[in-house]
């Protein structure tokens, strides 16, 4: 745990320790209210305990020799950003799991922390980064191919390769989404936590809706597929 250690220090030098709001919008306050920097940095070394095995166990489950399920999880600490955790790669493989310090201090329980960290595990096992680069050179090869046939000079050719790869990155990512709060939900049950308790992180974002080739599902629907998920693993005994 002593990668955690600059985590403890950032929160603990934050403002006195003072509530933090966060904001979702510049100008706009959020309806998250942080909470003191020392609970928190406390909390989030707890879950990183619970969830990080657990998540790597799943890994190896599913994927076996196939993937690397050592799974790094680092703190952005930049200031002036909005709540925000993200899954990564480092230049061998090795899968990171990023939270920013709002995002740490926002959330209202551990399990809603813990749901957000086996969502973001469950990206990388499921393979959503390699996916996600599949769909865009999919994308990016169809509309500079049709660019081409029409004729059309290399700028052209070029705009119509990035708007491919651009609309072909988005195409699925609403699914991915829902892949992965199914599997984090397994995680999170797994771990000890509540992932229907933890899921109602979500109610308190802004709503996303069901927009074309949008990137998130609506919440309403990631709600839903948690609760059925749940269910049916604790029916199975998980």
């Amino acid at each position: 745990m002593h990668r955690l250690i600059p985590l403890v220090l950032a929160l603990l030098t934050m403002a006195g320790c003072a509530t933090v709001p966060v904001m979702t919008n510049p100008g706009q306050p959020s309806a998250i209210q942080g909470q003191p920097a020392e609970r928190a940095a406390r909390q989030f070394v707890q879950v990183v305990d619970r969830v990080e095995p657990v998540a790597e166990a799943e890994c190896r489950r599913l994927l076996r020799m196939s993937a690397n399920c050592d799974f790094l999880i680092v703190v952005d600490d930049r200031p002036g950003q909005e709540p925000n955790a993200f899954q990564t790669l480092d230049r061998s493989g090795r899968p990171i799991l990023a939270f920013n310090i709002p995002l740490i201090q926002s959330v209202d329980n551990a399990d809603e922390l813990a749901f957000v960290m086996g969502h973001e595990a469950s990206h990388h096992i499921l393979g959503h980064l390699g996916r996600v680069q599949q769909d865009a050179t999919i994308g990016a090869i169809v509309f500079s191919g049709l660019a081409a046939m029409t004729g059309a000079d290399a700028q052209s050719v070029r705009s119509a390769e990035e708007f491919g790869a651009s609309l072909g990155a988005r195409t699925f990512t609403k699914d991915y989404e829902l892949e992965a709060d199914q599997l984090g939900t397994i995680v999170t049950l797994r771990a000890g936590y509540d992932p229907v308790r933890g899921a109602e992180f979500f109610t308190r974002l802004p709503d996303p809706g069901n927009r074309f080739l949008g990137t998130h599902p609506p919440n309403a629907a990631r709600m839903e597929i948690v609760r059925r998920t749940a269910e049916a693993a604790r029916a199975g005994g998980v």
